[in-house]
C-alpha cells in the first residue's frame, strides 16, 4: 500500500529487508556456517563494524541483528551526534536492561566521522556489555577507528551487490503490494530491469530510488528501456570517494597495471578515476612517479612524456589534457621497465642515515680561494677528461674511510642494457688500475 504524501517514505526505506530471508547479497557473510550468520541465528551478539560502500545493507543488517536477538535498537549518526548523544544512548541502554533485562544494539552510522575522544567514549560501555556496538563505515576502519575501539570490534566487509541481487530487489519492489509498487499494477521490461541493475553500481538504495523516479514519470503502467534511459541520464557517476579507500584502491590498480605492462587495464583504471571525478592533475602527478619508479633509465623519455602530459593538462584542461595523460599512461605501460634507480635511491638513503656526516675528501673539493688551495682543496684531483677514455680508472669518489658501495644495478631492459655494458667496462678498467 502506498502512503499518503503526509506519511510518505521513500521506496528504498519501505523495502528495507526485515529478515535474513529477505536480505540480498553478502553470501560470504550470511551463508550457513559463516560466523556472522551463526551469531545472528543463535542470538549471540558481539560488537562489530560493517565496512562497505553505500547501499550494501549495513544499516539494514544491524536492524535485523537487533530484531533476531530481541534487543533494543538505537541509532545515532556520527555526522550529527556528539558525546552528549552517546551518553543519552548509554543511559537508555542501562534503563532498558534494568526494566526488560535485554540487550541494546547501538548502531553508529558513519562511525569514521567520530573523533578520538568520541570513539573513546564508547569503550567502557562496549567492554562491560551495556551496549553491543555496531558501526557502519565506508572508510577503511584500520585508518579511521582508533586501535582501542577497533580491538574490541570484529570487522565485516560488505561488498557491492551483484546485478542479479539488484534485479531481485527491484522485482520484489515491483511486486510487493504492501510496501512497494505492487498496488499500482506496474510492469517493467527485462531490458529496463537490466539497465537499472547495471547503473546502480552495486547500490540497492540507488536502484530503488531510480525505480521510484521511473514510476513517478511513467505515462501508463509500463516501465520500458526508453523511460529508464531518461531517468539514468543524470544519475551520476560510478563509485568513487576522492580521497578515501576507493580512491587509493583505484590509483593503486592504475599504477600496478602500468608496472605490469597492461595498457588496456591502465586505460580502464584511468577512465574509472576520471569518471568518478578525480582531478586529472593528481593522476598526471602520479604518472610522473610511475615514470621514475618503474621505468627509470630503461626509457628516460618516459619522464619527459609524463611531464609534457602534466603540462598539457594545466595549459589546455579537459578533454585535451586528459587525452595527453592517456597517451602517457599507455606509453608507460608499453615501455621497458626498471626500478633499478628506485631501489638504488632507497639503499643510498639508508646508508646516508647510517654513516652520518662524512666529510668530502679534500681532492673532491673545489679550491675557489687562495686559502682553500693552501688547505689542499682539490689537490690530487684527477680530471676525467684528461684520462684515457675520459675515465679516471681506479679513482674513489666516496668519503675516505667509507667502503665503496654499489647501489645502482641496471635492469636487463631497454636502455639500461647499454648502461650495464658500459658500467661493466668501467669496472674492468678499475680492476686493472687497482692491479697496477
Amino acid at each position: 500500500m502506498i502512503e499518503s504524501q503526509q506519511d510518505y517514505r521513500p521506496l528504498a526505506d519501505r523495502m528495507r529487508p526485515r529478515t535474513l530471508e529477505e536480505f540480498s547479497g553478502q553470501p560470504h557473510l550470511l551463508q550457513p556456517g559463516k560466523p556472522l550468520y551463526t551469531a545472528i541465528t543463535t542470538g549471540r551478539l558481539h560488537s562489530m563494524v560493517f565496512w562497505g560502500p553505500p547501499g550494501t545493507g549495513k544499516t539494514t543488517l544491524a536492524r535485523i541483528i537487533a530484531d533476531s536477538c530481541q534487543a533494543q535498537f538505537l541509532a545515532i549518526s556520527a555526522v550529527l551526534a556528539g558525546v552528549k548523544d552517546i551518553r543519552e544512548a548509554i543511559d537508555r541502554a542501562r534503563q532498558y536492561r534494568e526494566v526488560y533485562g535485554r540487550d541494546t544494539v547501538l548502531f553508529v552510522d558513519e562511525a569514521h566521522r567520530f573523533n578520538k575522544a568520541q570513539q573513546d567514549a564508547f569503550l567502557p560501555h562496549v567492554e562491560d556489555g551495556t551496549v553491543t556496538f555496531i558501526g557502519a563505515t565506508t572508510e577503511n576502519p584500520s585508518f579511521e577507528l582508533n586501535n582501542a575501539l577497533l580491538s574490541r570490534l570484529r570487522v565485516y566487509v560488505l561488498k557491492p551487490l551483484e546485478p542479479d541481487d539488484i534485479a531481485a530487489i527491484l522485482q520484489r519492489a515491483v511486486r510487493d503490494a504492501e510496501r512497494g509498487l505492487g498496488s499500482l499494477g506496474i510492469r517493467i521490461e527485462k531490458e529496463a530491469l537490466d539497465q537499472l541493475s547495471g547503473v546502480a553500481d552495486g547500490d540497492a538504495r540507488r536502484a530503488l530510488n531510480l525505480l521510484e523516479i521511473a514510476s513517478d514519470l511513467r505515462e501508463d503502467d509500463h516501465i520500458d528501456a526508453g523511460l529508464i534511459e531518461r531517468v539514468i541520464s543524470g544519475a551520476g557517476q560510478r563509485r568513487f570517494d576522492k580521497g578515501g579507500e576507493v580512491f587509493y584502491d583505484q590509483i593503486s590498480a592504475l599504477h600496478k597495471s602500468v608496472r605490469g605492462s597492461s595498457p588496456d587495464a591502465a586505460l580502464y583504471w584511468f577512465a574509472r578515476m576520471l569518471d568518478g571525478g578525480c582531478d586529472p592533475l593528481y593522476i598526471a602527478r602520479r604518472v610522473v612517479r610511475m615514470a621514475t619508479e618503474d621505468i627509470g633509465n630503461a626509457d628516460p623519455r618516459a619522464i619527459s612524456l609524463a611531464l609534457d602530459a602534466w603540462d598539457t593538462q594545466e595549459r589546455l584542461g579537459s578533454p585535451e589534457g586528459e587525452l595527453a595523460i592517456a597517451q602517457a599512461v599507455v606509453y608507460m605501460a608499453c615501455a621497458p621497465k626498471s626500478n633499478a634507480v628506485y631501489k638504488a635511491f632507497n639503499r643510498v638513503m639508508r646508508d646516508v642515515r647510517e654513516h652520518g656526516s662524512l666529510e668530502v675528501p679534500l681532492r673532491l673539493r673545489n679550491p675557489v680561494t687562495r686559502l682553500m688551495k693552501s688547505l689542499d682543496y682539490g689537490k690530487e684531483y684527477r680530471y676525467a677528461h684528461d684520462e684515457p677514455d675520459a675515465y679516471a680508472a681506479g679513482e674513489n669518489y666516496f668519503p675516505d674511510g667509507m667502503p665503496s658501495a654499489r647501489y645502482y644495478e641496471p635492469a636487463d631492459q631497454g636502455l639500461e642494457i647499454k648502461i650495464a655494458e658500459k658500467l661493466a667496462r668501467l669496472r674492468e678498467m678499475d680492476a686493472k688500475a687497482g692491479k697496477k
